[in-house]
């Protein structure tokens, strides 16, 4: 791992590069254990640079964003991980068009298209992650979606070939893309939205943040919805008519709130979470017939 670390070190610089960094640092779930490395670079070829180090040693990676849809094991991850966040968040408009690096923040990235009069970032503005997690699973929340102001995105491929691909050809449906199957790095994206009113675009951003506070258990660290959608149901329904909101193990609860959101009343471990996931899906399945497919996705060493 020294060569690794010492190969990463010299290329990026020793400030992008931590050794045991705890994960629950780097997810909305705020568990999970250490990733041996973490690296945090500021540039396309940063990314590109770090993709090809590891791979020539050898070395497990995962990229992540804001680790908003992540639940990490509490023994951490072994290898490497790659974190497209803050210091590639640039954001560019030209007319109705934006350009934008796929560690912005999407609350930055809707609050800067309303800033500029443009309509169609809205739903965004409460999701917790960045435009890399969005694009690459379909982010999408009060009746909008990505597919809906996505143009193009540029990737990179486990090839390391720097690739711009437009939104059909990315197969974007309910939380999905092609993106994790073909392992694909999302680097940039191009939205294009549409003049609006200002004082509309804003209004119609606190009306959804109002909605939010109200229904969601936004005081806890959770990874929003637990649970995707089955065809035909909410989660959350099921969930609550199986008798099991409020229902806790360890720190881990369904939320009184909205129960289809597991929350960390803090002090969980991911193993708490794990089990209340799985006692969910299992009472769910008992009482309806229904399985529960988790949205949150589950990495690191178990």
């Amino acid at each position: 791992m020294d060569t690794v670390v010492e190969a990463l070190r010299l290329k990026l610089g020793e400030d992008a590069v931590a050794l045991a960094e705890p994960m629950s640092g780097h997810t909305t779930f705020r568990t999970g254990g250490p990733a041996d490395i973490f690296i945090m670079p500021k540039s396309l070829e940063e990314v590109k640079a770090s993709i090809e180090i590891l791979q020539k040693h050898q070395t497990p990676i995962l990229v992540i964003g804001n680790g908003s849809n992540l639940l990490v094991s509490d023994k951490g991850i072994r290898g490497a991980v790659v974190h497209i966040g803050g210091r590639m968040s640039e954001i560019a408009i030209d007319g109705e068009t934006i350009y934008a690096q796929g560690g912005v923040l999407l609350s930055t990235l809707s609050a800067k298209a309303a800033e500029n009069s443009l309509t169609g970032l809205e739903f965004a503005s409460g999701i917790p992650g960045s435009l890399g997690g969005a694009v690459t699973m379909n982010a999408g929340a009060y009746g909008g979606e990505m597919k809906d102001v996505l143009v193009s995105a540029e990737v990179l491929t486990k090839e390391l070939e720097v690739k711009s691909i437009i939104a059909e050809d990315l197969h974007l449906s309910y939380r999905h893309s092609i993106l994790p199957e073909e392992e694909y790095i999302l680097l940039n994206a191009t939205l294009r939205l549409k003049k609006g009113n200002i004082e509309e675009i804003k209004n119609r951003m606190k009306e959804l943040g109002e909605q939010r506070r109200e229904k969601q258990p936004l005081q806890f660290p959770s990874a929003g919805s637990t649970f995707k959608r089955p065809e035909g149901y909410f989660a959350g329904k099921l969930i609550q008519d199986a008798e099991l909101k409020g229902k806790s193990i360890g720190g881990a609860q369904v939320s009184e709130k909205h129960a289809g959101f597991v929350i960390n009343k803090g002090n969980a471990t991911t193993q708490d979470i794990l089990d209340l996931i799985s006692f969910c899906q299992q009472t769910v399945f008992e009482k309806f017939g229904v399985s529960l497919e988790t949205e949150v996705k589950i990495v690191g060493e178990f």
